[in-house]
């Protein structure tokens, strides 16, 4: 179908990243959209997401409490979920079926997957890449749990860590994406018939727009088993997780392999982000202050004690001070804003001086529109504080173009 419009839903929204990197392609319209950050009284992330897109079709509550009726058909669902345990909890023998831990939010995706008579065709997801080898006891278990309960659901999925630095973006921020695929769509039908390999590294939609050098081998398991028997015995007494860097899971079957970037393109420097006109002061760091910021920043090698008093010896290594201008950025953190010196906000050098990064800076980091979470009542540090918690949007905009690729030209069965 040529120029076919993508219906999105968009959880645990933020503020909009996801949305700001699919909209770049005019086929794909988020409908529906909720934030809810339990930890606060005033929802900071949802204000500056409905001052950009409007409160209109934008729920704020506990996506745990929305009923699914309340939440339109859409063909893909996206977001980026907070890293839990996503373990089992118990399996109920009701139409309910499996019910995973109260809180974690993975269960939220997951129920509106088997409460909704239309499933989305696609899913678009996102989390940190420890992930992959998550928790320490059982190597790769939440992975594992996740891959089972949408292979239940009718989906395969693909997966790949991406570090946005490697493909030219002016952060170095390693996240696992995965592209889930129901059974419905042609892309499911042409994966039963691909050489997994070659989808991985050549054919599939995350290689279409970041490659990958050559690779040769890919290992291959089936997850055995109903998700209560993953949850429990995956992987135990191993010490490594089986999902490398890249895969994909086909009717329980994953295959897996490790990659390795391969991209000769334009990159972008942490010196190219830094805003031209005049900066508040602010953002420079008082003399006064600068042992403080230096002894962070340094090697040590000393005694500690805890709260009980039990002597240990404590040692880190160096970090580069100031900041490098000429390499992508560091990650950014949540802590990142404020004056208070830290081991791990960014310091860069200026004629002026050395200061901070701006909000402006940060979202550019993230290839955000510049001051996109400016608003009045939002301070410089919750500003700092979404960018920490935020995506690089230019992967998520790649990885659109490549999806809508496959989906309107690119697959034939």
């Amino acid at each position: 179908m040529k120029n076919q419009e993508i219906k999105v839903i968009e959880l645990f929204a933020g503020v909009g990243g996801f949305r700001l990197g699919l909209e770049k392609t005019p086929n794909y319209t988020v409908i529906w959209s909720n934030q809810w950050e339990p930890s606060t009284k005033t929802q900071h992330a949802s204000l500056v997401y409905e001052h950009r897109f409007g409160k209109a079709n934008h729920s704020n509550q506990d996506i745990s409490q929305v009923p699914t009726a309340e939440i339109p058909d859409h063909d893909m669902l996206v977001g980026g979920f907070p890293c839990q345990d996503y373990s089992v909890a118990t399996t109920l023998h009701n139409s309910k079926g499996l019910i995973g831990k109260k809180g974690v939010l993975w269960w939220s995706i997951h129920r509106i997957l088997s409460e909704k008579k239309s499933k989305p065709q696609y899913l678009l997801l996102e989390n940190v890449d420890r992930l992959l080898k998550s928790p320490t006891q059982q190597r790769g278990r939440d992975f594992a749990v996740m891959l089972k309960s949408l292979d239940d659901l009718g989906y395969a999925v693909e997966w790949r860590v991406i570090n946005a630095a490697d493909y030219g973006m002016p952060q170095r921020r390693r996240r696992v994406f995965f592209l889930g695929y129901h059974k419905s769509t042609n892309i499911y039908k042409c994966l039963k018939q691909s050489d997994k390999l070659d989808w991985l590294t050549k054919e599939g939609t995350i290689a279409q727009e970041f490659p990958v050098s050559d690779v040769t081998k890919m290992d291959t398991f089936k997850l055995l088993g109903d998700l209560v028997d993953i949850s429990e015995d995956f992987n135990k007494g191993k010490k490594l997780s089986p999902f490398q860097n890249s895969g994909l899971m086909l009717d329980g079957v994953v295959s897996t392999t490790q990659t390795q970037p391969n991209y000769d393109g334009k990159r972008t420097l942490l010196k190219d982000i830094l805003e031209k006109g005049p900066i508040s002061s602010d953002f420079y760091i008082d003399e006064n202050d600068l042992p403080q910021w230096q002894y962070l920043k340094g090697a040590k090698k000393e005694i500690r004690k805890t709260s009980e008093d039990f002597e240990y010896n404590y040692s880190e290594g160096a970090m580069i001070f100031p900041d490098a201008l000429d390499s992508p950025s560091r990650t950014i953190i949540t802590g990142e804003g404020g004056k208070s010196p830290s081991r791990f906000k960014h310091v860069v050098k200026t004629s002026k001086g050395l200061r901070r990064l701006t909000p402006v800076e940060l979202e550019k980091l993230n290839m955000f529109p510049e001051n996109h979470t400016r608003l009045e009542g939002i301070s410089d540090t919750k500003r700092a504080f979404f960018m920490g918690n935020a995506l690089v949007v230019g992967i998520i905009e790649k990885i659109g173009k490549a999806l809508l690729e496959k989906i309107n030209h690119g697959v034939t069965v």
